[in-house]
């Protein structure tokens, strides 16, 4: 007897047969009314970049929560949570020098869990820590980020020192999830909280590209010059959109399974 699937089955088995330059459209399409919606729904679209910080700490929490409870570190990257780190205290110190606002207390709650999150992995649970799979080169990222901050940079007329930091976190921040999605890919098996962190990481991610996007909008493009001129505005939005979309194979196989009634997260070779 024939069992019918569930919608959402047929539609990712169908989506899954594409060729990749219909998936890279159907995810842009799929990218679009999500703004389309969330600038219905959101009036203020300064609340979607502290609603972005708000998903980020949720997303540090359950990964503390797993340390806690499981008392093993295995399937999270050190690195990554190192990148996290230096982004998140070059963004302080420009926050406290340049726009101290409630961002900044957000960012100071973040990166003090990153700090204990990292201790947890490099001092309590070291024995659980997975170094052989956690092998992604961070000077692959930290060297270039430090080199384009100092090509391309705001051009306001704040301290030149302090102009190249903020470019730097911003890059920084882009690419600083590459080695946790790395050892995900090299394990091929997430466990449930190690999923839900990440997830988090890409809505938090979706809904800063989304403040930018939309600001540039409403501003029908005048907070692109209000943020320098040259090539920085368009770096600016280009990061937030390299974020979103490094995540976005990972988060559709995130849903995907939780519809499907998965606990544990299976990925396919190429995710990353």
């Amino acid at each position: 007897m024939r069992t019918h699937r569930q919608p959402i089955h047929v539609l990712s088995s169908w989506v899954r047969r594409q060729p990749p330059k219909v998936k890279a459209f159907l995810a842009v399409v799929s990218g679009m009314a999500a703004l389309v919606l969330l600038r219905s729904i959101v009036h203020d679209h300064d609340n979607l970049f502290v609603a972005s910080e708000a998903v980020h700490s949720i997303g540090i929490a359950v990964l503390i929560y797993k340390l806690m409870k499981e008392k093993t570190c295995a399937g999270l990257s050190l690195k990554s949570q190192e990148l996290t780190a230096i982004f998140l205290a070059v963004r302080l110190y420009c926050s406290f020098v340049m726009e101290y606002d409630i961002h900044t207390l957000l960012d100071l709650s973040t990166f003090a869990a990153t700090l204990w999150v990292i201790y947890m992995i490099r001092f309590n649970l070291r024995s659980s820590y997975m170094a052989d799979k956690d092998n992604f080169a961070i000077y692959y990222v930290v060297i270039p980020c430090a080199v384009l901050a100092l090509l391309i940079h705001p051009s306001t007329s704040h301290n030149f020192v302090n102009r190249i930091f903020w470019a730097f976190c911003v890059y920084l921040e882009a690419v600083s999830v590459l080695p946790q999605l790395h050892v995900m890919q090299n394990t091929k098996i997430v466990e449930p909280f190690t999923a839900h962190y990440v997830f988090a990481l890409g809505v938090a991610r979706f809904l800063a590209c989304a403040h930018w996007v939309l600001q540039v909008l409403d501003s029908r493009g005048h907070l692109l010059v209000a943020l320098g001129y040259g090539l920085w505005p368009s770096m600016v939005l280009i990061s937030e959109i390299v974020q979103t979309f490094i995540l976005a194979d990972f988060c559709y196989y995130y849903v995907k399974s939780v519809l499907g009634g998965q606990l544990v997260l299976r990925l396919p070779s190429g995710v990353v």
